[in-house]
């Protein structure tokens, strides 16, 4: 208001000074055409062009905007659609947060039809008809998506990879991410999308194939990456002889065998887990004399108690060496209750029985277990010693069943009366 109030009075100050001037000196305009003279003052002709100047400028917006009403309209529709497509885009990721996955995939695709961008609507949309098991939107969806964005192959891709993984549609996922591959070799999730496949498929040849660019891309993490390499290998061991036909001999499954072992990166030639399953199946194909010479090399080169525990279990063509070889560890460990068990067992096999029960005593003594007292129970009672037997067990009757509660007992003489 009071700014109003002072241009006023600048606005009737101007008029008074111009009225004085006007009254002072009207002054004199003269213009002459051919035969035609115009004779007025100079304050009607400054009248007369800023009228002009007005009406000129009033003529020639109504012309323009006359000649542009398309383009204005078109802009006024690209904002409006812009402004609507944002906000049921914003709607339609909130719902799909939310897991209100009906009203994610209305809004998102109601706001693709309106984007200048509608990938990420349709990717979003077709993920949420996929959550409904609406297959036939989902995949409507995705097409829509690469149609709208040929560019983005990929992105669409690896949307419809992971669906079709989530459908257990595994086969053309399969050959989808082998597409992908072709199109983006490096790109690491293509990667770990194709591993996955691959183990459910149970395709571990193609699996240890991929394995090295798994590791060169970092595409598994590290810990991962090791059980996946130990958990491809075990079934490659496993698988080797399954493949076989019934009727193949024992020669040819060791030369099978033997193949799959060989292929195992040295990093993993060392696990006892793996070791473990490789003598067992050289086991059940009648090659324990075999088994019992990788057994002991691979003791020999890293201890593992596992082993040393599984090398009592097996027999080999000489069981005089195998009983020497074993000895030879205890100078190294001789508190170690798996080989003191093991040498008890190979004692068995050489029929020497004293010297079988000192070694499970001198085992059950430095760890009592099941397995060890198993051992020197049955052992007893051939020795015709039950009662001992009996003894021992009803006084280690905790290492039989470790997990009794705990509960009051009756004194034994009251038990008695």
């Amino acid at each position: 208001m009071k700014k109003l109030f002072i241009l006023l009075l600048v606005v009737l100050a101007a008029g008074t000074w111009v009225g004085q001037l006007m009254v002072q000196d009207p002054g004199y305009v003269l213009i002459a055409f051919n035969e035609t003279t115009v004779e007025t003052s100079l304050w009607v002709m400054l009248v007369i062009g800023v009228l002009g100047f007005l009406l000129a400028h009033w003529l020639l917006n109504i012309l323009t905007n006359a000649m542009m009403p398309v383009h204005r309209l078109r802009n006024w529709r690209d904002r409006r659609n812009h402004n609507v497509s944002q906000r049921k885009t914003l709607k339609g990721l909130m719902a799909l947060s939310e897991g209100n996955w009906v009203r994610a995939q209305r809004q998102l695709g109601q706001a693709a039809e309106r984007s200048e961008l509608p990938l990420i609507n349709y990717l979003a949309a077709a993920r949420a008809a996929h959550e409904q098991g609406d297959e036939k939107a989902a995949d409507e969806l995705l097409q829509k998506a690469r149609t709208s964005t040929p560019q983005a192959e990929v992105a669409v891709g690896i949307a419809q990879a992971q669906i079709q993984l989530a459908r257990g549609q595994l086969e053309p996922c399969l050959a989808n991410l082998l597409k992908l591959r072709k199109l983006a070799p490096k790109n690491t999730y293509v990667m770990r999308l194709l591993k996955d496949v691959y183990a459910n498929l149970q395709d571990w040849d193609a699996i240890a194939k991929l394995l090295p660019e798994l590791k060169k891309s970092q595409a598994v993490r590290d810990d991962a990456l090791v059980e996946l390499e130990r958990q491809t290998y075990m079934n490659l061991l496993n698988h080797s002889l399954e493949q076989l036909p019934v009727e193949t001999d024992n020669a040819s499954r060791h030369s099978v065998l033997d193949k799959a072992w060989q292929k195992l990166p040295r990093n993993l030639s060392g696990e006892p887990d793996l070791v473990r399953r490789y003598i067992e199946l050289l086991i059940s194909i009648s090659a324990e004399p075999k088994a019992e010479q990788v057994l002991r090399e691979m003791i020999s080169k890293q201890w593992s108690e596992q082993l040393v525990n599984l090398y009592g279990r097996i027999m080999g063509q000489d069981l005089k060496k195998q009983m020497s070889h074993a000895q030879g560890w205890l100078k190294h460990h001789p508190d170690s209750a798996d080989l003191l068990l093991t040498l008890g067992r190979l004692s068995l096999r050489n029929q020497v029985w004293g010297q079988a029960l000192g070694y499970f005593e001198q085992s059950f003594s430095i760890q009592p277990s099941q397995e060890t007292l198993a051992e020197l129970s049955r052992l007893l009672r051939h020795l015709g010693e039950a009662d001992r037997a009996q003894d021992l067990m009803q006084q280690n009757l905790s290492v039989v069943a470790n997990d009794l509660p705990e509960l009051p007992q009756p004194e034994a003489e009251a038990a008695k009366a």
